[in-house]
């Protein structure tokens, strides 16, 4: 195949035009994190005060907004290429990661900054909203994304019941 060929389709060239469910998925995930974010704060507050509680809200916002992130690059890059894609998802993923060690770093002795609810917040949120994530992800390539929601079974009628 040569490259003047209009049949030939550069492996570099190839992307994606279709609809991205990267964004219903975060958004699913923002969800699940606004029903979490209270009782992260209530607990994190109980135990360490009004500065446990913005700690642990500083530590949502963070994650909320990594997720977000990270939905954003992967949809954006794949309407360009699949391969700018795979390097926006590695190197992506080294630069959130250095953010968030960054935006610790820099709160770190600040008046209002409990570190250990802050780090606990960052970990548990961050683990716990992908495993609950996993719970409404479709392994469907007929339904990527969320798993189609169904509002009823289909009954089936027996043909001898007449």
């Amino acid at each position: 195949m040569k490259a003047d060929d209009p049949q030939y389709v550069s492996i570099l060239a190839m992307n994606d035009q279709g609809p991205a469910p990267e964004a219903a998925i975060v958004r699913d995930i923002i969800k699940h994190g606004s029903i979490v974010a209270p009782i992260l704060i209530g607990l994190s507050a109980v135990g360490w005060g009004v500065n446990g509680a913005w700690s642990s809200a500083y530590g949502i916002a963070l994650v909320l907004g990594n997720f977000a992130v990270a939905a954003w690059m992967v949809s954006y890059t794949a309407r360009i290429s699949y391969a700018l894609m795979m390097g926006a998802t590695l190197f992506g993923y080294i630069f959130r990661l250095a953010v968030i060690a960054a935006a610790v770093f820099f709160v770190r002795n600040a008046t209002w900054i409990e570190l250990v609810p802050l780090c606990m917040t960052i970990v548990i949120s961050h683990v716990g909203l992908l495993f609950w994530e996993m719970r409404y992800i479709s392994l469907s390539l007929a339904f990527p994304g969320l798993k189609p929601k169904h509002t009823a079974s289909p009954t089936f009628q027996d043909s001898t019941s007449n």
